[in-house]
């Protein structure tokens, strides 16, 4: 059988692009959804981390370490199988939750790290000049953070692509899933998977060019 053969018979014939691309959705879909609600409960974590509460410091502490500290999958195997097993929620909600929850852990200690990295000069000195405490995070702190978290978040972001791959073990059909199914129809393995492989990496090259755009952009706009 010619290569041109077997791509027709594992990506083309039957439809087959059609599913590989509906389980590029799902993990497109998990992916987005888990960065932006993780990105948020980050934020929030950060804020209780950093903060002069002491119970909720030591809360957030030990969210982060033990989330942190655990395979994704058996975080989603247990949410899946055990706290929301009777709930009826679909497994694509339980993957969002699970991969929100572990990047959220991640995206609070970046966040953490790169608040300590700060000039306090800086924030110290906006504040003699009469500027307000919000006035002084938006034009001062928060600006920085963004500058020295970025590339590591960016990182994060392409992490948690990688992650997803993960939720077939709770039925969900993602890409994944679908080239693993593929595999086995097809009985075209090699063929199969590195297809899968090229296609994430073509996933982890757009999520890298679109941050890489936004940060030419913000450089473009302050006249770099």
């Amino acid at each position: 059988m010619e290569f041109t053969d077997i791509i027709y018979k594992v990506f083309i014939k039957d439809g087959s692009w059609l599913t590989i691309l509906n389980g590029l959705r799902v993990t497109v879909e998990i992916s987005a959804l888990s960065l932006l609600f993780g990105t948020l409960l980050g934020a929030i974590i950060c804020y209780f981390r950093v903060g002069k509460i002491t119970l909720l410091k030591m809360i957030a502490k030990a969210y982060i370490a033990i989330i942190r500290g655990s395979p994704v999958l058996m975080l989603l195997m247990l949410l899946f199988y055990g706290v929301f097993a009777k709930t009826g929620l679909s497994p694509i909600f339980v993957a969002v939750i699970t991969f929100s929850l572990h990047t959220a852990a991640h995206v609070a200690e970046l966040l953490r790290s790169s608040l300590m990295a700060l000039d306090k000069g800086q924030a110290e000195a906006a504040r003699t000049l009469g500027f307000s405490a919000f006035q002084t995070f938006k034009l001062i702190t928060f600006p920085q953070i963004i500058r020295i978290a970025k590339p590591v978040y960016t990182s994060t972001a392409i992490n948690l692509i990688q992650w997803t791959s993960v939720v077939g073990y709770v039925t969900i059909t993602d890409l994944t899933r679908v080239i693993n199914n593929t595999a086995s129809r097809t009985m075209q393995p090699m063929i199969t998977i590195i297809g899968g492989m090229l296609i994430y990496l073509l996933i982890s090259y757009i999520t890298y060019r679109l941050f890489d755009l936004s940060d030419r952009k913000q450089k473009t706009n302050s006249g770099e």
